[in-house]
Formats: C-alpha cells, sequence, structure tokens
C-alpha cells in the first residue's frame, strides 16, 4: 500500500468518527436546546394553617432553557406569587419572600440526555433527578422523580410525578413564617409541598409557543403588582404590611442606618409614589431597656432617620412626618429577647 494510500485510509477514518460525533451531539433530545413556555408552565405550592386548611398558590412568571447538553435553569420570580388576593400576595412577597432582597427562586439542574434516548419511541419516560435550589440566600440540593413527556415534536414537558417537601428552616424562611402569622393571626405549619409542569419549546427555526393554560392567564393578571397609582385600601394595606418587615436596621443604641435597609425603604418609596393624596407618619419605637427618656430621643432619632432617608428620594416633606413614641406602644412582651426585637421597630402610618 502506498503511502497516500494509507493517508487517505486514515483520513477517512477520521472523516468517520468525527461524522459519528457531530451526529451524537447533535442527536440529542435536548439539542439544539430547549426555552421555557411560562404562559403553559405552573409551579405550585401547597401550605397548611391552623393544622386542617390547605391553601394552594402558585406563581405568574417564570423564565427557563435547557441546554443540549441536558443542563438546565429555571428561574421562578418570586413578586409574582399568586393566592389569588391583593394583600395576601404582598404578605407573601414582603414578610414572607423577602423579594426586594431575594427576588428569584432557581432550579438548577442536568438532564442526562442518555436516559431520555428512546423517548421518541416511549413518548413519556419517568426518571430520577437531583436538582438545587438557591431560594432566600440558600442553595440546597433536593431529589425527586420527574416525568419527560414528549407532547409533540418541538415540545416537551417535564412535570414532578409527586409532591415535593420543602422545609422553611432549610431555607432561613422561619422568621417569615413568624411575620406571616402575626400579620394574618393564623398558625402555619413550616414546610410546604410543591408540584411543577414546565413546558419547553425546541429552539430550532421558528419556536412553537404552547397554548398558555387559563389559569396561568389568570395569575399574571391577578398576581403582578399593579402599575400605576393604588386606591387608598391597597396603600394603606401595603404600610401596614411594611411595618411589620423587621428589615430596618440600626446600629444597637444608634439612629444611624444600616445599608441593608436600603432594599426595603426603596421598595417604601415606590410605593408612597402611587399613593399621591396620601400622608404618611414614619413612627419610631423601642424596646424597655435603658430610660425612657433616653428611649423617646432614640426612637425619634430613628424615625426622623427614615424620614430623611424617603425626602432624598425625592418624596415632598409635605407627604412625609416622623414621629418617636418611645417604649410607649410595645407590641409584645419585653421580657424576651424576641419580644424586644419585635418592639424595636419602625411603622408606617397613613394619617388621615
Amino acid at each position: 500500500m502506498t503511502v497516500a494510500r494509507v493517508a487517505l485510509s486514515f483520513l477517512c477514518v477520521a472523516c468517520l468518527v468525527l461524522s459519528s460525533q457531530t451526529v451524537t451531539a447533535q442527536g440529542t433530545i435536548f439539542a439544539p436546546g430547549w426555552t421555557l413556555q411560562p404562559d403553559a408552565s405552573t409551579v405550585r405550592f401547597q401550605s397548611v394553617k391552623n393544622l386542617t386548611k390547605v391553601e394552594s398558590s402558585g406563581f405568574a412568571q417564570y423564565q427557563g432553557k435547557i441546554d443540549p447538553d441536558g443542563s438546565a435553569e429555571i428561574r421562578i420570580f418570586l413578586d409574582s406569587v399568586d393566592t389569588k388576593i391583593d394583600l395576601r400576595n404582598v404578605r407573601m412577597r414582603f414578610l414572607f419572600f423577602e423579594t426586594f432582597e431575594f427576588p428569584e427562586a432557581v432550579i438548577s439542574t442536568t438532564i442526562d440526555p442518555a436516559a431520555l434516548a428512546d423517548l421518541a419511541k416511549l413518548r413519556r419516560k419517568i426518571i430520577p433527578l437531583t436538582f438545587d435550589l438557591q431560594l432566600h440566600g440558600v442553595t440546597k440540593p433536593l431529589e425527586t422523580e420527574v416525568a419527560v413527556t414528549l407532547v409533540g415534536e418541538d415540545i416537551v414537558a417535564v412535570s414532578s410525578t409527586e409532591p415535593i417537601s420543602i422545609a422553611t428552616s432549610d431555607f432561613n424562611l422561619d422568621g417569615g413564617i413568624k411575620k406571616l402569622e402575626e400579620a394574618a393571626n393564623v398558625a402555619i405549619v413550616p414546610s410546604a409541598t410543591v408540584t411543577f409542569d414546565f413546558l419547553f419549546s425546541k429552539n430550532a427555526g421558528e419556536q412553537v409557543v404552547a397554548e398558555a393554560k387559563p389559569e396561568a392567564t389568570e395569575a399574571a393578571a391577578t398576581a403582578i403588582e399593579p402599575e400605576g397609582n393604588l386606591d387608598d385600601e391597597a396603600c394603606k394595606g401595603r404600610f401596614e404590611i411594611l411595618s411589620r418587615t423587621d428589615n430596618i436596621y440600626f446600629a444597637s443604641g444608634s439612629a444611624r442606618l444600616d445599608a441593608r435597609s436600603a432594599p426595603l425603604l426603596d421598595s417604601l418609596v415606590d410605593i408612597i409614589a402611587r399613593c399621591p393624596d396620601l400622608k404618611i407618619e414614619v413612627g419610631g419605637h423601642t424596646d424597655s431597656d435603658g430610660s425612657a427618656a433616653g428611649n423617646q430621643r432614640l426612637s425619634e432619632r430613628r424615625a426622623a432617620a427614615v424620614e430623611d432617608y424617603i425626602s432624598a428620594k425625592n418624596v415632598s416633606a409635605l407627604r412625609i412626618s416622623s414621629v418617636g413614641y418611645g417604649e410607649t406602644r410595645p407590641v409584645a412582651s419585653n421580657d424576651t429577647p424576641d419580644g424586644k426585637r419585635r418592639n424595636r421597630r419602625i411603622e408606617f402610618t397613613v394619617v388621615e
């Protein structure tokens, strides 16, 4: 065999190998990538109040993708939480999820394309899945089973096969549970079960858009914070809820605002701007440690510091005032650390 023929043989073998690799890469179930169809997807969570009352809630806005290698990411925008009641949605945003600081929950995982090589033939397959859930500043691995269904040649569904239990303590959400309990005067089980149904469309050419589910369309209309001005009832409810957040921070014994207070106060400024007919009082409160006179001065200075922050955001001084109440209006016992924490607070009240 001549050198030329040997070289040609090697070249042909190389071509076959490269061709095989290309077919394999291009032939995976997730090539050339898939995009989440948010209006046709749902995430729901079930919570239990007062031991027996089960409530089901969801979200209205998502974003997600599956790459050709099977790596997947889904972002759930927590401000779109939907309980079907406006002020309950606001409580969930500010008191539980604290969306002013943690606006998203992120699910990330890798689905092995080889495990779904026969999906075109079977059309539906149940596979085990390990995924990471990033929520409220915590990332935790979880395990479940999912059903992957080839709805059409360009549409695939990934759905939970059973509820996934999530404990609030795993994501530093126990404090949020307490705030919800105090705000609504209920007892809440500190865990929830979650189910999901995600629809993805193939990225090749013009993407196929799945038909939106009626419940998803309804959620988008009712859950998202409305634009423009709010009515008086919505304004008053929001200020009452913001007074319960416990997310305005001062150095111990000081009226100096901590930088961690900015996300909540900026959200407050936005709400004040959308309640243009109302005047707001910033009320400062303390626990009973120290002298009554000292606590009175501290409460006045802290309330004034919040007023100054809001006024600096182009809110008219005619619409905002500050008052210090010292230790005279406790909302809990000063005999426990938690009670003292609750009494050290800033409240926002509509001035009639």
